[in-house]
């Protein structure tokens, strides 16, 4: 597995990144292990993970994910890049989510409990707040930094031009800056590609985009024609219905079809070219795979060793899916 560069920072992590969204509800704990025991051996010592995690929980199993990582890591900590996130319900109380000053320092400490860590890599911002002042936000992010408490600060799901502005406001203000950005992205879904990725590039920003198999359609193993099957991303919890509101359309599973002609063609995998075109982005830095088997990393696991597409076949994949720079970001 290459290691690149992160940003504009000194920090290299793998070319891919471990999402453990998966952890804690959809896998076991035993199940957890084996996926982080696999992605280890294949080179991945980047993981990303959420303190609402698992995916598909409620406020009763907040935390999990992390406390399944923070387990696995002991012994070993320093041999990983370790991110978390913050924003989301926590708690009853009001102030238990958001990315107040309150709840942003509140959070990094509960993080680091369960992680088992005096300090984390990369602390991200997992939305953007409309309720809490920016400069608040900001300086929260900065004591979290000269605290020791975090290495480097980045947001996920914030659109461009609140990263701007976020990247001006730290500079003005001489507090931690933005260092990465994690947004959805894929061949279904390319809106970025107008703002925020043109913008990463030219600030030295570090993009870890997730869902770059759109929540496994892009493997090809989904039938339109039936409803989604139990135990998949589109059926699992409280969030299949937020998947399936993504995803789970005709239009997509058209352009599906088409994307199966050109790896036939090309003689690859849905999976693997999916990823090799996500690679193939210059402003990409680590792709975010998730897992609920640890066989399903081998797809990742050859499209990083074989790199970037060659031109022709993605420049057809980027014509058959132009359509969807123009998806709107909130869906």
């Amino acid at each position: 597995m290459q290691n690149t560069k992160f940003g504009r920072t000194g920090l290299r992590v793998s070319k891919l990144c471990l999402g453990t969204m998966t952890f804690g509800l959809q896998c076991d704990a035993g199940q957890s292990n084996a996926i982080l025991d696999a992605a280890a051996a294949g080179g991945i010592n980047f993981l990303d993970t959420a303190n609402v995690y698992p995916l598909g929980g409620r406020r009763d199993t907040v935390g999990r994910t992390e406390q399944i990582v923070g387990d696995w890591l002991k012994g070993k900590r320093h041999q990983y890049v370790i991110a978390t996130k913050c924003a989301g319900a926590m708690g009853r109380n009001p102030w238990d989510q958001g990315t107040s000053r309150k709840h942003v320092l509140e959070a990094i400490e509960a993080s680091l409990k369960r992680l088992g860590t005096d300090y984390v890599d990369l602390y991200q911002l997992h939305r953007y707040d409309p309720d809490t002042p920016l400069d608040e936000t900001m300086d929260a992010l900065d004591t979290v930094v000269r605290q020791g408490k975090a290495r480097y600060v980045g947001v996920s799901n914030w659109p461009a031009h609140k990263v701007a502005r976020g990247i001006g406001r730290a500079e003005v203000k001489n507090t931690a800056r933005i260092d990465s950005v994690q947004p959805r992205y894929n061949l279904l879904f390319r809106s970025y590609e107008r703002d925020l990725l043109p913008l990463c590039e030219e600030e030295g920003i570090a993009v870890i985009p997730y869902n770059p198999l759109a929540g496994g359609l892009l493997t090809g193993k989904y039938n339109g024609a039936v409803p989604p099957p139990d135990g998949s991303r589109f059926q699992f919890g409280t969030a299949g219905a937020r998947y399936q509101e993504r995803y789970w359309h005709q239009r997509e599973f058209e352009t599906i079809e088409a994307i199966r002609g050109v790896a036939v063609e090309a003689g690859m995998s849905m999976a693997v070219m999916a990823m090799r075109w996500t690679l193939s982005n210059q402003a990409i830095t680590a792709p975010i795979i998730g897992a609920s088997k640890p066989e399903q990393l081998a797809d990742s696991f050859a499209a990083a060793e074989q790199g970037p597409l060659p031109n022709d076949i993605k420049t057809r994949l980027d014509q058959l899916t132009h359509e969807w720079r123009a998806v709107d970001v909130e869906r």
